[in-house]
């Protein structure tokens, strides 16, 4: 059970991809050509609330592709529910839309399944992986637990009297990071006390009330309130440490051996024409190209793991597999 668990959290997270050259419909085009002027009329759909992840990398994708005049008046909007398989119904309903493209990720792969979803990620068109960022074990700065260590002595005592916050729904990220962190420390999964809330824009505030006993998602979701020490940061769950939160100790550096990361990236409805497909590639393409966006990776801390077109395919089908078997192995799918 061991090995297969480290197999799938292995084919959940992925080794980061660095700086993979998009590949269109036909695998000829490249990068969008300035000189035709910045792209107009794309939308992208946020599924979540805002102040969240998605949310966060949908406007500085946005903002970016404005900046550097790639294209000019990007629309960003939430639909949020159900773990994001509202916005995926949406999503499928606007077929041949090739305007509009919807921000997801490992969350909504694992919220398809746990949310029985009728819509499903394979009916939709994948344009591009944009990023990867590591997980982070999360507290209120008033938390008695100090170390990782602290916390994880404490939950085994009383797994089910200590809940734990993730922004996502069941089969969403942070659902499997602590659980996957519960059976590396010896902790039956059906016995942790996980409370689901629709993004990081939900998560905060149960963490700086108090709702929960830590939380368990992107690191990102809370620079801010823990540049401004309203929580702190007991761990991340990269194979290295994050510079973005200067000392930090990862799971492995405390002993526990775990590795998780999480990724987000971008689909379109089904139908859409070629010509709409490779318009948002060769705009993404061109966005991950630009100092602005390599500026906005340092600043979030985010890991550059860009790929496009029939290689995010490939890989959106590898991760959706990999997730159905750990809900599977869990009682969720």
């Amino acid at each position: 059970m061991r090995a297969r668990r480290a197999a799938l959290v292995g084919a959940l997270t992925a080794v980061s991809i660095l700086t993979v050259s998009a590949c269109g419909a036909t695998g000829q085009k490249q990068a969008k050509d300035k000189s035709d002027g910045p792209v107009t009329g794309l939308r992208i759909m946020v599924p979540n609330t805002p102040g969240g992840g998605y949310d966060t990398t949908a406007r500085t994708a946005a903002k970016v592709m404005e900046d550097t005049k790639i294209a000019s008046g990007i629309q960003v909007f939430n639909l949020p529910g159900a773990g994001g398989t509202v916005g995926l119904q949406r999503t499928v309903n606007e077929k041949g839309n090739g305007k509009l493209a919807m921000q997801m990720g490992l969350g909504v792969v694992g919220a398809s399944y746990a949310a029985k979803s009728k819509a499903t990620l394979a009916q939709t068109t994948p344009i591009a992986k944009l990023m990867e960022e590591a997980g982070a074990i999360v507290v209120p700065k008033n938390s008695p637990y100090k170390t990782i260590n602290d916390l994880v002595t404490a939950w085994k005592k009383n797994p089910k009297g200590m809940a734990v916050g993730g922004g996502s729904s069941p089969g969403g990220p942070d659902h499997l990071l602590p659980m996957q962190l519960a059976k590396t420390v010896g902790i039956d999964p059906k016995k942790v006390n996980y409370i689901g809330y629709d993004g990081g824009g939900e998560l905060l505030p149960a963490i700086l009330g108090n709702k929960i006993a830590f939380g368990a998602s992107g690191f990102g979701e809370f620079l801010d309130q823990i540049e401004a020490g309203q929580v702190r940061v007991l761990a991340v769950t990269s194979e290295k440490g994050v510079a973005a939160l200067g000392y930090v100790p990862t799971l492995k550096s405390e002993g526990i051996d775990l590795v998780f990361t999480n990724w987000r990236g971008i689909v379109a409805p089904p139908g859409i024409s070629d010509a709409d497909k490779q318009v948002w590639i060769d705009s993404l393409t061109a966005m991950h190209d630009s100092k602005e966006w390599k500026d906005e990776l340092t600043k979030h801390g985010w890991t550059d793991a860009f790929m496009a077109g029939d290689k995010f395919a490939t890989y959106l089908t590898e991760q959706d597999k990999a997730v159905a078997d750990i809900l599977t192995e869990l009682g969720l799918a």
